[in-house]
């Protein structure tokens, strides 16, 4: 047997008996969809393009003279000063071309003094014209002649003298040691790659940004010079790959001024300071310019409904319905806002909460209160 029908008759006679007792049977109350009243803002939208660090004082390390790799004093990722031994080159050889060059100097400051000796010797004898012209010139040109080779003889001992202290390479810059390719006991030369002291004092992001984002520095209005654009652009920031944002503030420091032709944007330089040693060459993140717009309408996004190509907000009516209305809308790039370029006007009021329920021409608002019926 099918008892349906008959709870539906049970329940529609209990409802009849309520209402002829005099309970009060609460009527069904539409709630109002959440809205907002358009009005102009300040808002900064931050304009992020892909970066590369890079160490403004990296040196690549290569010795100056060829020999034996006898040590290696630092390690990879080490913080040195300027002026830390990093590596350490036999130096016999270069010890023995010193002393043999101190030999020569020697030898040739005795052979200068002895041509000094005997010029004097003529120039007193001519005065008492006891030699020739030619006696006196000739002991005047041998005098000269060893003054010459006791200068080539120094200059040798610089030469040698140099040599020996490039058997010991030193850091040209506070920094931090990159990868080290070479082992102990290996045969070095002038070619040969030691390592990168990565000057990490100040820290430059390389980056490209369009060729519209400089034409519209130009547009602000002054001569043309790229130092002056350079100028016109905010403090900017870094972000790291994981999400951190860098504690300290940059500037755009150098600009190519030439335009990629393939890519059509121009190579930008951000310069970072880097107290704390935190940054690090080949470091990949984001520069992150502050667009400030002023005076823009500013949506949530969540008051945006999407239909196909085109942007959507349910603007409210003065009976309180809503109308479906196309928006230009430009991200604004923090997650949750949209700025929008046209389709709205201040005074506007639109639904927010709720928009993707909204059908056009369907009453939104409502009374707060709706009054019983007894």
């Amino acid at each position: 047997m099918n008892m349906k029908p008959m709870k539906w008759v049970c329940l529609l006679g209990l409802a009849v008996g309520l209402a002829s007792c005099g309970v009060d049977i609460p009527e069904e109350t539409k709630s109002s969809y959440e809205t907002m009243t358009i009005e102009k803002q300040d808002i900064t939208v931050p304009i992020k393009f892909s970066a590369k660090l890079k160490g403004q004082a990296d040196v690549n390390i290569s010795p100056q003279v060829s020999g034996q790799l006898m040590r290696i004093c630092v390690s990879e990722g080490q913080q040195v000063k300027k002026g830390t031994t990093l590596f350490v080159i036999d130096s016999r050889n270069a010890q023995l071309e010193l002393e043999a060059a101190q030999a020569n100097l020697m030898a040739a400051e005795a052979s200068a003094n002895s041509a000094k000796l005997e010029y004097e010797s003529n120039k007193n004898l001519f005065e008492k014209k006891i030699v020739s012209r030619y006696m006196l010139d000739n002991s005047e040109n041998s005098y000269k002649q060893a003054q010459a080779a006791v200068s080539q003889a120094q200059a040798a001992v610089s030469r040698a003298q140099v040599n020996l202290g490039f058997c010991t390479i030193t850091s040209p810059v506070d920094g931090i040691i990159g990868e080290i390719p070479v082992s102990e006991g290996l045969q070095v030369n002038p070619g040969t790659h030691l390592t990168i002291v990565s000057g990490n004092t100040l820290m430059d992001a390389e980056f490209s940004v369009p060729e519209s984002v400089l034409e519209e520095a130009f547009a602000s209005g002054f001569d043309g010079k790229m130092e002056d654009a350079i100028k016109l652009f905010p403090d900017v920031m870094f972000v790291m790959k994981n999400g951190t944002e860098y504690p300290h503030k940059g500037r755009i420091s150098t600009a190519t001024g030439v335009v990629n032709a393939a890519t059509g944007t121009i190579a930008l330089k951000a310069t970072f300071p880097n107290p704390d040693g935190i940054l690090y060459s080949g470091v990949q993140g984001t520069v992150v310019f502050p667009d400030e717009n002023k005076d823009v309408i500013v949506i949530p996004q969540l008051s945006v409904v999407r239909l196909q190509d085109k942007s959507l907000v349910y603007k409210v009516q003065d009976d309180s319905t809503a109308t479906a209305t196309a928006v230009t809308i430009v991200d604004a790039g923090n997650g949750k806002d949209f700025i929008v370029t046209s389709g709205l006007n201040v005074g506007d009021k639109i639904v927010t909460v709720g928009a993707n329920n909204v059908q056009d021409g369907e009453k939104v608002l409502f009374p707060a209160t709706t009054q019983n019926k007894k």
